[in-house]
């Protein structure tokens, strides 16, 4: 079923001061205007709770609760929330922020589907604090949306070139599921069976621990923690098409080990969890030896040889660039690093030579728990999830305009194959509408402007200490996601 596009609770802002587009035409070809395409992939935010009132976009600033047991108690009068402010920096400060849950068990929770299998989205009232829902009911707490003040540097970028107001997650779980949809489309392990959640130790991937099990999720809605050693064989990623036609690549990403270590290095790094991609050798069930052909190549630490990269004019076709956590948006992070980070990255590949030829995209890989209004279609056991923010900033996208098409994950892989002329995974990227209606390859190029940067805290740019990631798991109830 296709999800609700007209929904104005009380409260929502009214389409003013944007053109855009919502039926997707014939995608045009991509020809030579873009030939760098560049992923910036932040952490565990609804579209809701960074654009809430966005002019033209689907958002709402009120929300329906559920009445149910003792939410009798918050979930009051009309049972409808009005949404209040936060900080990205949440909870005690740095590595202590207040996280809330977004399991597969958030997700059915807070979707809430009525008979029709239709989610009712008046559910979050009843989830917990606590990346899995460890900690105490967090009431009304997830009908929030982020303090415009810090959100204003995403709002500029947005204004001024094209905002999706209708991208979704093609998995009811989160970041471990997310950063394999972004690479590969699927985590479908079989016909009976897709992963879901995460590990429950660090590091994930091939690199984690001998006896780690993935969750996951059989077509019957049952989930199970034995699931296999999360280093896998089952699916293919981009970059098998990318090697196939000697396209360049490079995910810009922190080291789980000394000297580069952070903490999103050891759950961020999608392709630590492809067996060929990371392991010379992998033998079942969980043995990785050596390092395969793609690593050391394509896999660049830290993060921040984005910018050497660039100063040094060279960039790479396709580039996926993953902060730490700190600078990630992440709740649990305790940190408002975010939009300084995101604001470097784009100044520093829109005032280099590659400007006239780059689409970058910047997206949120999952809701994070935060309350959406726009119901995800039901169409798999698994899919779809809540939406989250996607923006896209080009000389070639459309300037001050909200898109309404439909995308997901597939879409960002049908992008890049049809730029690059890649052919098709045959996962999510065969049926996903491209973002290609996003651009207009005969406007006048956009001129690129560099942003000021935003102030954040100390926090901000800044390495998580080795020594505090168990801390940061006992805090959270377990692995920040």
């Amino acid at each position: 079923m296709k999800p609700i596009h007209a929904l104005t609770i009380a409260g929502a802002i009214a389409v003013a001061g944007c053109s855009s587009t919502t039926t997707p035409p014939v995608p045009p070809p991509m020809g030579p205007s873009i030939k760098h395409v560049v992923i910036l992939l932040q952490e565990n935010r609804s579209f809701n709770n960074i654009f809430a009132g966005f002019p033209g976009a689907n958002s709402a600033l009120q929300g329906p609760c559920k009445p149910e047991g003792q939410a009798e108690k918050w979930c009051t009068g009309s049972h409808m929330v009005a949404l209040h402010s936060v900080k990205l920096a949440t909870g005690s400060g740095p590595y202590f922020g207040a996280d809330i849950d977004h399991s597969h068990h958030a997700f059915v929770t807070e979707c809430d589907a009525n008979a029709s299998g239709v989610c009712q989205n008046d559910g979050f009232n009843l989830i917990r604090f606590g990346e899995s829902g460890q900690g105490a009911l967090a009431k009304n707490y997830p009908y929030a949306y982020v303090d415009r003040k810090e959100t204003a540097p995403y709002w500029k970028l947005a204004q001024q070139y094209t905002l999706a107001d209708d991208m979704y997650m093609n998995d009811t779980a989160s970041s471990f599921i997310a950063h394999q949809l972004l690479i590969s489309g699927t985590v479908q392990l079989n016909a009976k069976e897709s992963l879901t959640d995460q590990p429950p130790t660090t590091p994930w991937g091939c690199d984690a621990p001998p006896g780690t099990q993935a969750p996951v999720l059989f077509t019957d809605g049952k989930e199970s923690f034995d699931g296999p050693f999360p280093c896998f064989t089952q699916y293919g990623t981009i970059a098998d098409l990318l090697d196939a036609k000697n396209v360049s690549y490079l995910y810009y990403v922190y080291n789980y080990q000394a000297p580069h270590f952070d903490f999103s290095g050891a759950v961020w790094n999608g392709f630590d969890a492809i067996a060929k991609f990371r392991c010379a050798k992998f033998t079942p069930p969980d043995h990785c030896s050596g390092f395969g052909a793609d690593w050391k190549p394509h896999i660049s630490i830290p993060n921040t040889n984005i910018f050497s990269d660039l100063k040094a004019g060279k960039l790479s076709s396709v580039s996926w660039v993953i902060p730490t956590l700190f600078d990630s948006d992440h709740p649990a992070s305790g940190c408002n690093g975010g939009p300084r980070w995101v604001t470097k990255v784009v100044n520093a590949v829109g005032t280099s030579k590659f400007w006239n030829s780059t689409a970058i995209i910047v997206l949120w890989d999952d809701w994070g728990g935060w309350y959406d209004p726009a119901p995800p279609s039901q169409i798999s056991y698994t899919s779809l999830g809540f939406r989250i923010p996607l923006m896209v900033i080009s000389p070639y996208a459309k300037p001050n305009n909200v898109s309404h098409t439909e995308y997901n994950y597939g879409s960002l892989l049908k992008f890049i194959e049809e730029t690059f002329n890649l052919g098709s995974l045959g996962t999510t990227d065969s049926t996903a509408n491209s973002l290609s209606d996003i651009f207009d390859f005969k406007q006048k190029p956009n001129v690129f402007q560099a942003a000021p940067l935003p102030p954040a805290d100390a926090c901000g740019e800044q390495q998580t200490q080795p020594g505090f990631t168990q801390k940061i798991i006992e805090h959270d109830g377990g692995i920040p996601e």
